[in-house]
């Protein structure tokens, strides 16, 4: 089975919100889904995202894989970089007590061009 990490679409016409799911690739968009992480309004200026990252990690670790717009998002919220220091430290290169400098260096970082 093949799982993705997609937007599923709620709300109304013209004005829709949506919700970001792990589901199975084949399903259809609004269908069926395994686990609800998040939530996304691109309605609101500026946009809002609220994301369980731990969970977010946790599929993407299993093998889910994210469409370009979750992607996206992951990238805006560290989610990206937070599993790649993860799998540093499976690795052995990277400190556990390192992770929480890092992501916080990371922030800060990213705040300066964003």
């Amino acid at each position: 089975m093949s799982l993705r990490i997609r937007l599923q679409r709620k709300g109304r016409k013209k004005n829709a919100f949506y919700t970001i799911v792990v589901a199975n690739s084949r399903s259809s968009r609004d269908g069926k889904f395994i686990d609800k992480i998040g939530f996304y309004n691109p309605n609101m200026n500026p946009f809002k995202v609220l994301l369980n990252i731990n969970k977010a990690i946790n599929w993407l670790q299993k093998g889910a894989k994210p469409t370009c717009t979750v992607k996206s998002i992951f990238f805006l919220k560290g989610v990206l970089f937070k599993k790649h220091i993860l799998n540093g430290v499976k690795k052995g290169i990277v400190e556990k007590s390192e992770i929480k400098k890092k992501i916080k260096t990371w922030i800060l970082n990213k705040n300066k061009y964003f």
